[in-house]
């Protein structure tokens, strides 16, 4: 891993942490190696190049490593600083996708653990508090962006884009799986955003297969074999 320009990502295939990462070097034109992880047995360069967290993603470039997703996603846009980029050159408008960025990893995303976790009168409580955050999202982007909204308009994939793409364009794998959280009724916008995204070349190029991702959540939500 020594070798010049090389970049190495260390994932595994059905983290959408990891496709993140996929993504912005697919619209960035980086070619890149990619290691897959078995995080039950985790290789010595992983552990080696990652000694804190010791997880995926990470991304090492020229024998340099890198970790965190979006720690990764702003690298790669400053180190690759050629077009598209994948946050707005304003200060002002990159603080706004930074914040809304954040709100789907740590209020949104957070929601879902119990969505999973619960049944009954609690998991219905759970979707109602999922879909009142998501309401907010959906607002929050309206208002902030009024001039690019609806995102899926572009060309091109943004920080913001895959993020959201990466969670939730595999929503139907959830909906099978656990619970229906989303709806076009219920939220028109989100619906009409992600099925955009779903059909963006690099998207579909980069989502796990539905049926596999199907029994890999059945394993890990559910308990079931294959």
């Amino acid at each position: 891993m020594e070798k010049q320009n090389e970049v190495v990502l260390f994932g595994t295939w059905a983290s959408a942490f990891c496709k993140r990462v996929e993504l912005a070097l697919k619209i960035k034109g980086i070619p890149y190696e990619y290691v897959e992880e078995d995080l039950t047995n985790k290789s010595e360069s992983l552990l080696h190049y990652n000694p804190v967290h010791k997880k995926v993603p990470l991304l090492v470039h020229n024998g340099k490593p890198n970790s965190e997703s979006l720690v990764i996603l702003e690298y790669i846009d400053e180190c690759w600083n050629n077009t598209p980029k994948l946050l707005p050159e304003d200060p002002y408008q990159r603080a706004k996708v930074r914040f809304w960025v954040n709100f789907v990893d740590h209020q949104i995303m957070a929601r879902l653990l119990p969505i999973i976790m619960s049944r009954g009168e609690e998991r219905e409580k759970a979707i109602k508090e999922f879909n009142e955050l998501l309401k907010v999202f959906e607002e929050g982007i309206k208002k902030d962006f009024p001039e690019e909204f609806p995102f899926f308009e572009r060309k091109s994939l943004g920080y913001l884009d895959i993020v959201v793409g990466a969670h939730f364009c595999n929503y139907e794998a959830f909906h099978e799986v656990v619970a229906v959280v989303f709806s076009p009724e219920k939220n028109p916008a989100m619906m009409a955003w992600l099925e955009a995204l779903k059909n963006h070349p690099l998207m579909k190029e980069m989502l796990p297969p539905h049926d596999k991702l199907v029994a890999e959540m059945r394993g890990k939500y559910l308990g079931q074999s294959p």
